[in-house]
């Protein structure tokens, strides 16, 4: 008589053994995931409507300070970047609902700011500065617009226009774009424009038609430190970016980029230990 063979009983932990093999070897045999997919994709929004910090060229690119300073702490800090280009009035209000990331656009440092946002160490100090009709005299401050009831123009939202509204009896116009009011300054529209110094030193040096029509006066008005601007509580962010915007201040390439866009006397990079 020929038995039959009895094959041994299959063990559980046998299969799931047997299966675990199976898997691990189709995994080898695809594609690893690149290294750099595994890095965080920051979205930083900014106004692109101050030349020279942030603006869109001839070429349809954006480019400036801004882009410039976000890159390089991006590089630093081990992560990839997205900028997009954001009106400033809706800056605060995407970051804050998680529309992105960071905002880096000229933002002064202030303290009723820092209530709904956090800010970096800051990497410029700035000012503003009151531009005129080049055959508007006598005028030398915001004072001298306000005692001959001449009207002022600045940029909705901004330090500017803050500084405005301290004079209440003043006539005032805002602007969604800080060019817009310029050109309605050299069309007569308005007597003066008030924003930020380096854009309007930068028209000084680099775009020597419109200072055929107008003119800077006075002095620098205020002391502002720039800072960019994160969500409260992206502590992890944060920390990096704090590490890279001191190491780029510290071995001058803040410093370069101030020298490349022509900054001039506008504004000033502090040092790695004035910053913190």
């Amino acid at each position: 008589m020929i038995w039959p063979v009895r094959k041994p009983p299959v063990n559980n932990v046998t299969v799931i053994i047997f299966l675990l093999i199976l898997m691990w070897s189709l995994s080898g045999c695809g594609e690893q995931p690149a290294k750099d997919s595994l890095r965080q994709k920051v979205i930083v929004a900014t106004d692109t409507n101050l030349v020279p910090m942030a603006f869109i060229n001839d070429q349809n690119q954006l480019v400036g300070f801004e882009p410039d300073l976000i890159e390089a702490v991006a590089e630093l800090a081990g992560f990839d970047v997205e900028i997009v280009s954001v009106a400033f009035p809706g800056l605060f209000g995407g970051l804050i609902t998680g529309k992105f990331d960071m905002v880096v656009s000229s933002i002064t440092i202030l303290e009723e700011r820092k209530e709904r946002m956090a800010f970096s160490l800051p990497y410029l100090k700035s000012g503003l500065a009151l531009v005129v009709r080049k055959d508007l005299e006598g005028i030398r401050s915001v004072e001298d617009l306000r005692d001959r009831n001449l009207v002022a123009g600045a940029q909705n939202g901004t330090t500017a226009y803050f500084y405005l509204d301290k004079y209440p009896t003043l006539k005032k116009k805002g602007y969604d774009a800080h060019g817009h009011a310029v050109t309605d300054l050299i069309n007569g529209e308005i007597d003066a424009v008030l924003g930020e110094s380096t854009g309007t030193l930068y028209y000084k040096n680099q775009k020597k038609d419109y200072f055929k029509k107008i003119k800077m006066v006075g002095d620098i008005l205020t002391e502002e430190y720039y800072g960019m601007v994160l969500r409260k509580g992206n502590t992890g962010l944060m920390n990096e970016v704090n590490a890279a915007l001191k190491k780029l201040l510290a071995d001058g390439t803040v410093q370069k980029l101030h020298t490349k866009w022509d900054l001039g006397n506008s504004s000033v990079v502090p040092t790695s230990k004035s910053a913190e």
